[in-house]
């Protein structure tokens, strides 16, 4: 076996430069230099841009998916962190997990908005304390004290049911027009707390944050279409965040929004989350009513969501095995159940994945419609106890009690003991996976949850308004969980110097355009994409870069995926566009990984070897780490046991930059 460790120091990177599709080995020209990272923004920037800088940006890490004891689920999981302590956890402060351990992000983040659920936001928590007026309503009896100290307990899981609650709860609130002015009054007061506390918390050019909520809605199939709603300040925000209980219609939400725009400059975007988990319904071909695409209905949706949430927790919603069947790294982190609803249901991949969607995007945009999925990526956690658990060898998952323990979370064994706290019966043998050893794990939803995601941008400082625009500008990029940093550019002009600057490349800027941008083709002229990408220190190597193309020729969709650059000196197969595996090697009886395989640095300028100035088409980059240890095998290897064989035993980390649009000369979209 290879050298492995542990600690992976630093290594000898390779610059792949890359034209017309066709790598250079060594031989024909590669370089092998010593790795020097491009300059990277301290954690806290200074709130002024230089004169003559404005191209200089910095990669800012964060999440913008954050659940607080006021959401109705997280504290019916027994979460009692506030935003207050989800703000100090983000800014590396220890917090109290649920199952009553310490949780501690390595490094702070950068910024954090913290978007409880729009829906009976803080009524929940409210109802539980027994000093309140609306806890003297029937429909609140049984969650009175639910998460005082005696009652966050193992034992307490099988009765936290959030779901059951919510049902009988809605029905009281039809029948009592007084219990419906208190939850409208709680709910008021609770989103001036988080406000405040997004105030409290923000230290412009150190931590950002942002006021934000999410909006949920389901159609009745059970098809979740969820979305986090972000303010770009909280200057002259409305009472009330818009909930569900006003409409299911993700259309009247965007009403809501432009109208907050236009009428009093209340600016905000949209982030769709967990499409994958939608039953096809989040990038269904129709409007929410069923009805066909207008080029109207397509520019709203656009206009005020730009961003899609492309990882969490609940799985990563890039692109599955059956929808991208030549692409091998497809099947990354797939959790595939419908949301909600109970049981565990398997979702309709078509309409519920960002890169299909994208495709689609391109033939409406053919149509005439214009492009309602015109993306860029973020990723985030979807943690519902305060803290997002972004760290493979450290993971505790996002329900709070209900997956604080290996045992709960499906990734070690359970005992009889354990079958009995939870109440279960031989009725149940359903929620039970059977190992060939006889060994009985949980069949449930966290078995398949994933250590993710990170949001990051490029922008000029660590301040919302900074920051927010680069939303705006899709100017992001996506992590699974580590802190890789990647840029990515398109244009005519570009050239292999830009590649080795030490300045962050504002010559990239000048003469193409970055991520999340449109490019006019020029006739009988070849465009070349210059990608970058450099490696977390506290995390593997990188092993590949590569570039996904999708395209739509003669109103079919097509896409196809390039590897660009690879490590150890490696080159790409002109006819596969692949590189070798570089034999970077995990040791699963401890998870260390080799220390002499990978790259700290990838690099290619490239030219698509199949373009056709007159498809419309997308790019964008995919950055992969050396494999490592998934977190469940680490759960297994603490436990002194074999990792459980039908879960993913390792994983590759990875990161995904937000696409460039290439639109044919004279194309009007």
């Amino acid at each position: 076996m290879r050298n492995m460790s542990k600690r992976v120091s630093g290594s000898i990177v390779v610059i792949a430069l890359m034209a017309m599709g066709i790598g250079c080995s060594e031989g024909e020209g590669a370089s092998r230099v010593q790795a020097v990272a491009e300059p990277i923004a301290p954690t806290h920037q200074l709130a002024s841009v230089p004169a003559g800088l404005e191209g200089q940006r910095y990669a800012y890490f964060g999440d913008l998916h954050v659940h607080t004891t006021y959401s109705m689920d997280a504290f019916q999981f027994g979460t009692l962190a506030t935003p207050d302590d989800a703000y100090r956890y983000a800014q590396g402060e220890v917090i109290k997990h649920p199952g009553g351990f310490d949780m501690q992000l390595q490094r702070p983040l950068d910024f954090y908005a913290v978007t409880d659920h729009g829906i009976y936001l803080g009524v929940v928590r409210a109802g539980a304390d027994t000093s309140t007026e609306i806890s003297g309503y029937p429909a609140m009896q049984s969650i009175h004290n639910l998460n005082a100290a005696e009652n966050l307990t193992l034992e307490s899981v099988p009765t936290r049911n959030f779901r059951a609650f919510i049902g009988q709860f809605t029905r009281a609130i039809a029948g009592s027009e007084p219990l419906k002015s208190e939850v409208d009054r709680i709910m008021r007061s609770t989103w001036a707390d988080e406000i405040q506390a997004a105030d409290r918390h923000y230290q412009p050019g150190k931590f950002t944050t942002f006021a934000a909520y999410e909006f949920s809605t389901t159609k009745p199939d059970g098809g979740s279409m969820h979305r986090n709603v972000v303010f770009r300040d909280t200057e002259s925000l409305p009472a009330m965040p818009f909930n569900r209980l006003m409409s299911l219609d993700p259309e009247d939400l965007w009403n809501w929004m432009d109208g907050l725009r236009e009428e009093g400059g209340v600016e905000s975007l949209a982030i769709p989350h967990n499409s994958n988990k939608s039953n096809g319904q989040m990038f269904a071909l129709t409007t929410w009513a069923g009805d066909p695409m207008t080029r109207e209905h397509n520019e709203k949706r656009m206009r005020n969501e730009p961003l899609v949430e492309i990882t969490q927790v609940k799985g990563t919603s890039e692109t599955h095995p059956a929808l991208s069947m030549n692409d091998e790294w497809a099947g990354f982190e797939i959790d595939p159940y419908v949301a909600g609803g109970g049981g565990l249901r398997i979702a309709k991949p078509a309409g519920g994945y960002v890169r299909d969607a994208m495709k689609q995007g391109l033939a409406l945009e053919a149509a005439g419609l214009g492009n309602p999925f015109r993306y860029g990526f973020i990723g985030s956690s979807d943690t519902h106890t305060g803290a997002g658990s972004f760290d493979e060898s450290n993971f505790f998952s996002k329900i709070g009690l209900l997956d604080s323990t290996p045992q709960l979370r499906g990734s070690v064994p359970v005992s009889d003991d354990d079958v009995a706290v939870l109440q279960l019966t031989d009725a149940d043998a359903s929620m039970f996976y059977v190992a060939p050893d006889g060994r009985r794990y949980l069949l449930r939803n966290p078995s398949v949850y994933g250590a993710s995601g990170l949001a990051a941008v490029w922008a000029e400082q660590n301040t919302r308004e900074s920051i927010y625009d680069a939303f705006r500008r899709k100017e992001t990029f996506a992590t699974s969980g580590p802190r890789m940093r990647v840029r990515f550019f398109a244009g005519y002009d570009l050239d292999a110097r830009m590649l080795n600057a030490a300045d962050g490349m504002p010559d990239a800027y000048v003469h193409g355009v970055p991520m999340g941008s449109n490019l006019m083709a020029k006739s009988a002229d070849v465009p070349a994409f210059m990608v970058w990408a450099a490696r977390d220190a506290m995390s593997a190597p990188l092993q590949r870069v590569q570039i996904i193309k999708g395209w739509v020729e003669q109103g079919k969709t097509h896409e196809r995926i390039f590897d660009v650059a690879c490590s150890d000196g490696l080159a790409v197969d002109s006819v596969t566009h692949r590189c070798p595996d570089n034999g970077a090697k995990v040791n699963v009886s401890d998870c260390a990984i080799s220390a002499d395989r990978g790259a700290g640095e990838l690099k290619a300028l490239w030219q698509d070897p199949e373009f056709d100035e007159q498809q419309k088409a997308f790019y964008y980059a995919r950055v992969l780490e050396n494999p490592t240890c998934r977190w469940s095998t680490w759960d297994a290897l603490r436990a002194g046991i074999p990792p459980r064989e039908d879960l993913g035993v390792l994983i590759q980390e990875r990161a995904w930059s937000s696409p460039i649009w290439l639109t044919p000369p004279e194309d009007k979209g």
